[in-house]
C-alpha cells in the first residue's frame, strides 16, 4: 500500500509542477489595429530549462502561418546552452518567417553577450536594441531590457514615423510605467505569468512595481497604449510551473 501512495504522490507532483511546462498553450489575442496581421510571440525560451521541443515549435509555426515572429528576450544566460539554442533557432527560421527580437535580463548575464548576438545574426534574426524599423504598415520599436538598465526610450523612438501604427517589443514589461510615448501595442514577457501561481508571490519576490500592482500576464491598457505580457515558454530557477502553463501567443492585429 505504501508504494501506491508513493506512486500517487509522484503523479500529483508531475501533474502540478512538470506537466504545465510540457503542456504548451497557444494563447490567441485579438486587438483591432486593422493591420490584418498574424504575429507569433515567443518569450522567455530559457533553453537550458525548456521542455518544449524545437520540432513542436516548428510545427506550430507551420500550422499557424504567422506573418511575423517576435521573440521577446531571455534566450539563455549560459554560453554552454548556445548549441541547444541553435536547434531552436534552426527550427524557427526553417519556416521562412521574418523574425525580430530583443534581449532579456538573462541574456545580459552571459559572460559575453556578443556570442549570443552573433548566433542570432547567423540565423537571420533581426535584433533591435533601442531602435526602430519600418515594416510595411507599421513601425516596430525594440526597447532593450529595462531590468538590466539597457533601455533608452528616447533613442528607441528617435526615428519613428508617428503617423504610422507603432508596435513595441521589449522584455521587461515594467518599462510601461516609464514609457511616456504613445504606442498602439506592446509585447513583453519576463514575468512567466508568475510561474508559481501563489498568492502574494510578487509581494515577497521583487520583480518590479508592475507585478506588485497585480499586473503580470495578459492584455492591459494604460493612457499610452495597450500591452500584452506573455507567460513565456521556458522556466527560470526551478524547472517547474504551478497552475501556469507554458505559452506561445498568436496576436491578431
Amino acid at each position: 500500500m505504501i508504494y501506491l501512495y508513493i506512486l500517487i504522490l509522484i503523479l500529483l507532483l508531475y501533474i502540478c509542477f512538470i506537466l504545465p511546462t510540457q503542456w504548451l498553450k497557444i494563447e490567441r489575442i485579438k486587438y483591432p489595429l486593422d493591420l490584418n496581421l498574424k504575429i507569433l510571440q515567443i518569450s522567455d525560451l530559457h533553453v537550458e530549462r525548456l521542455r518544449i521541443s524545437p520540432t513542436k515549435i516548428a510545427t506550430i509555426i507551420n500550422g499557424e502561418k504567422p506573418n511575423l515572429i517576435f521573440v521577446t528576450g531571455d534566450f539563455t544566460k549560459y554560453r554552454k546552452s548556445l548549441s541547444k539554442l541553435e536547434k531552436y533557432l534552426r527550427a524557427m527560421t526553417i519556416c521562412n518567417v521574418p523574425i525580430y527580437c530583443v534581449l532579456g535580463n538573462h541574456d545580459y548575464q552571459q559572460k559575453n553577450v556578443m556570442d549570443l548576438i552573433n548566433l542570432l545574426r547567423k540565423y537571420g534574426l533581426h535584433l533591435l536594441r533601442n531602435e526602430s524599423v519600418q515594416i510595411d504598415q507599421f513601425d516596430l520599436i525594440g526597447i532593450d531590457d529595462f531590468d538590466s538598465g539597457k533601455s533608452n526610450i528616447e533613442t528607441s523612438f528617435q526615428n519613428v514615423d508617428h503617423t504610422k501604427t507603432k508596435i513595441v517589443i521589449t522584455h521587461d514589461p515594467n518599462i510601461v510605467l516609464h514609457l511616456n510615448k504613445h504606442f498602439d501595442y506592446l509585447m513583453a514577457g519576463h514575468l512567466h505569468g508568475k510561474q508559481f501561481n501563489i498568492p502574494f508571490l510578487f509581494r515577497v519576490k521583487d520583480a518590479g512595481k508592475l507585478p506588485r500592482m497585480g499586473i503580470y500576464k495578459g492584455l492591459h491598457k494604460n493612457q499610452y497604449g495597450a500591452y500584452y505580457i506573455s507567460k513565456g515558454i521556458g522556466q527560470t530557477g526551478i524547472n517547474a510551473r504551478f497552475l501556469v502553463r507554458s505559452e506561445i501567443t498568436m496576436h491578431y492585429l
